[in-house]
């Protein structure tokens, strides 16, 4: 029995625990608004089935952890809105404010609303049997600044002292969140910043332009631009700048000649206020008759003569200062020759100096490339002629390529200097062959013609030998044709190095056709006999 009390008492506690679970208070997570603006605070009782009786309906405002009641709305005593509230809160919908009420939907509104109705606001439903139920909301107050901007004075003037001053002031006042301030101008200046906040929690950011006043800040465009939140505001004043008169002489040309008609000077000035006195003077003298001032001109009246010279003095003074400027006027005896213009003799200058330079770096780049190729094709030309040469004797005459060189004794003369490639190229030329002439006493004598010698005993082979001589039998003379021949290829070869000398056979004549004739046999080491008779001796002998 215990048990069964006991279990319909935790389905009892179940089913109420879903029914209070049921009763529930809507409202938004936060509103926000501006100052002087409308807001409504939703809150909404959501019942359950069956529903629950609604007791009491109060509005509380949470600040620093305290609670102040803002309004009530019960159905036997009606709606109560309390002070500071009561001329700005109401309930929204009018069947609360009815003698039999209906608190379901009990959202108030806010007119004018103030920076000081910023905090959390409590919306709580008193019910039986459920008891309380509440939620709650934050609203936000903003304050829009009011923005302006200012000249420091509607006159700004430029002192000689030449110092910095402010010029103009932008300020974003009174503004929650605080507001972002930027310029925008072409002058060359400087902003400051400075923040105050307020005791009703907004916040006046201030920020000053600062420069250096001049006659170039005259009539410039100064713009203040001011960001709060996603809103932009932008104000602009042109400044008023007053300086001194910037002064300068026109009209003198340089080219001022004896009886020249109509000269004049004119002194222009740049001043802000407008220059009021123009004072003209000249150095070490006083003005020529024959000028006529005219308020900021010089008109010389008649032809130019040599009393016009001199250095011409103008003072221009306004309401802040006095500027002077001078010019020297020389008179010439004749006009001067006009040429173009400077400008047109500069860039004719300069294009003829690039042309110049371009043309100096084209020949020295062309003169070093002909040089090289030059220089390419004699090199060729000499290998290609020693080639031919070489070839052209070895296939003509292939013996010599393996033949015996002569002992050193009997070496022909050394080569004589090499000749061109076209004399290298052709055989036999008359200035291979000698002429020798002899006199009538020679001829009548005729000198018996004296065999050569040669020394036919073995030797081993040699540096002037092509190969070692194993068969150990004399050389065999060597022709004048083949002589010639072998002498042209000794011109084809490259110079080489002079051979080692060697010292002459004692025992052989060294000048065999020097000695005087005579009747006794000459004798070789060989033991050959006596040659037969000797052939005459001919007029002319080719060698």
């Amino acid at each position: 029995m215990a048990l069964v009390l006991a279990g319909i008492y935790v389905l009892f506690s179940a089913l109420r625990v879903q029914d209070v679970s049921a009763q529930m208070v809507q409202m938004d997570s936060g509103k926000s608004g501006f100052v002087g603006s409308q807001v409504e605070l939703r809150c909404i009782f959501i019942n359950s089935n069956p529903p629950v009786k609604i007791s009491q309906v109060t509005w509380q405002k949470l600040l620093n952890g305290s609670k102040q009641n803002v309004a009530i709305a019960n159905p036997a005593l009606g709606v109560s809105v309390l002070p500071p509230f009561k001329e700005r809160v109401s309930f929204k919908q009018a069947a609360v404010r009815h003698r039999t009420p209906s608190l379901e939907d009990t959202t108030i509104v806010f007119n004018n609303l103030q920076l000081y109705d910023e905090a959390t606001y409590i919306c709580e439903y008193t019910t039986f049997p459920a008891g309380n139920r509440e939620n709650m909301v934050n609203l936000t107050v903003f304050a829009r600044p009011m923005t302006r901007m200012t000249l420091t004075t509607p006159t700004i003037v430029a002192r000689p002292q030449r110092r910095k001053m402010t010029v103009a002031s932008c300020v974003s006042a009174n503004g929650k969140p605080p507001s972002v301030i930027k310029w925008d101008t072409r002058l060359k200046g400087e902003a400051t910043f400075q923040e105050t906040r307020n005791q009703n929690g907004t916040v006046t950011v201030r920020s000053n332009y600062v420069l250096l006043p001049g006659r170039e800040t005259h009539k410039q465009k100064l713009t203040c631009i001011v960001t709060y939140r996603n809103e932009r505001f932008s104000d602009s004043v042109v400044l008023n700048v007053q300086h001194e008169p910037q002064v300068k002489i026109e009209g003198f040309d340089s080219n001022w000649y004896l009886n020249r008609q109509n000269v004049q000077l004119t002194c222009q000035a740049d001043a802000n206020p407008p220059v009021t006195v123009y004072q003209w003077k000249l150095l070490n003298g006083s003005l020529p008759s024959n000028v006529e001032i005219r308020n900021n001109s010089l008109f010389f009246k008649g032809p130019v003569t040599y009393d016009l010279a001199g250095t011409y003095v103008c003072h221009a003074t306004n309401g802040i200062g006095t500027r002077t400027s001078m010019v020297d006027v020389n008179i010439t005896e004749k006009p001067m020759a006009r040429g173009p213009p400077g400008g047109v003799i500069g860039i004719l200058g300069g294009i003829v100096a690039i042309g110049l330079i371009v043309g100096v770096a084209v020949t020295v780049v062309m003169v070093h490339r002909r040089q090289q190729k030059t220089r390419t094709e004699t090199d060729n030309d000499l290998v290609a002629a020693v080639g031919d040469c070489c070839v052209t004797e070895a296939a003509e005459k292939p013996e010599f390529a393996t033949r015996t060189d002569l002992p050193p004794a009997h070496k022909p003369a050394p080569p004589p200097p090499k000749k061109k490639n076209s004399d290298m190229k052709g055989h036999l030329t008359s200035d291979d062959i000698q002429v020798v002439h002899l006199d009538k006493e020679q001829e009548i004598h005729k000198l018996p013609l004296q065999p050569p010698y040669y020394d036919i005993a073995p030797s081993e082979s040699t540096a002037f030998t092509d190969k070692s001589d194993s068969g150990n039998h004399p050389e065999e003379p060597l022709n004048p044709a083949e002589y010639m021949s072998h002498q042209r290829d000794m011109d084809c070869l490259p110079e080489s190095p002079p051979p080692q000398a060697h010292l002459p056979v004692t025992f052989l004549p060294q000048h065999a056709y020097a000695q005087p004739p005579s009747n006794e046999p000459m004798y070789s080491n060989t033991g050959f006999s006596t040659p037969g008779p000797r052939p005459p001796f001919p007029k002319e002998q080719s060698v």
